[in-house]
């Protein structure tokens, strides 16, 4: 919060609200300074050139000042081709985008996860990607990059090797566990641990994983994307 002016700082915007008659706040997520709140003045006016590029999913280069926490944007440029993600892939991507802003502290550093995030948007992009696994690797990602990260490939309460054949559940406390009524298989524990390929079954298995590991840390918060997205995917 110290440096009094960015200059052209890689940045996707996580969320925006409105801000008097003509301006927005937005909370961006940098390379460099880990997520940032801007104040973008005039923007909403009819004769802005940026209220067009100040959206979601865009890549951007932005120069901002100030050595308050909401800091004055300077300009705006793209960074490269804007995204089109539309349908179950655009929900997905609001999910990610308050999954990150609920998680990451304002002003912390991680540029691992801002190319990750990144590569998220690109791989919802791609529709030859299953959806699912995309968002679930992503959450592995992001859990860890937040020095939360759990051992996929051993037994917390045995000290030994996950077992491909047998059953394991999530222990907040130390860790994954083998269960007679685990909901997880260690074949799904392991493919989740190398990044392989996930059946439709092993799907399932993560998304009840990881479920259970993010709302540890969400410490009873809501997500109103993971609402909406809950709906959609009935519907489907």
């Amino acid at each position: 919060m110290s440096e009094s002016a960015v200059y052209l700082q890689p940045a996707f915007i996580l969320q925006h609200k409105k801000y008097r008659e003509t301006s927005l706040i937005i909370d961006v997520l940098t390379s460099d300074f880990g997520i940032v709140s801007i104040l973008a003045r005039g923007v909403r006016k009819k004769k802005s050139t940026l209220a067009g590029l100040l959206v979601p999913f865009t890549a951007l280069k932005l120069s901002y000042v100030g050595k308050n926490e909401l800091k004055i944007l300077t300009s705006a440029e793209l960074n490269s081709l804007e995204l089109n993600l539309k349908g179950l892939a655009l929900y997905c991507g609001f999910y990610i985008n308050e999954l990150v802003y609920s998680l990451l502290h304002k002003y912390d550093p991680h540029p691992e996860l801002y190319h990750h995030y990144h590569s998220c948007l690109l791989a919802l992009n791609d529709s030859s990607r299953e959806i699912e696994e995309v968002l679930r690797f992503f959450e592995l990602d992001l859990i860890e990059y937040l020095g939360y990260g759990i051992r996929l490939d051993y037994d917390a309460h045995t000290h030994s090797a996950i077992k491909r054949e047998s059953r394991y559940c999530f222990s907040a406390e130390i860790g994954m566990v083998e269960s007679l009524d685990g909901y997880i298989s260690g074949d799904t524990l392991l493919a989740l641990k190398e990044r392989k390929s996930l059946s439709n079954q092993a799907l399932y298995e993560a998304k009840q994983l990881m479920r259970r590991v993010i709302n540890f840390q969400l410490q009873g918060k809501v997500l109103k994307s993971r609402l909406v997205l809950a709906k959609i995917i009935k519907q489907l």
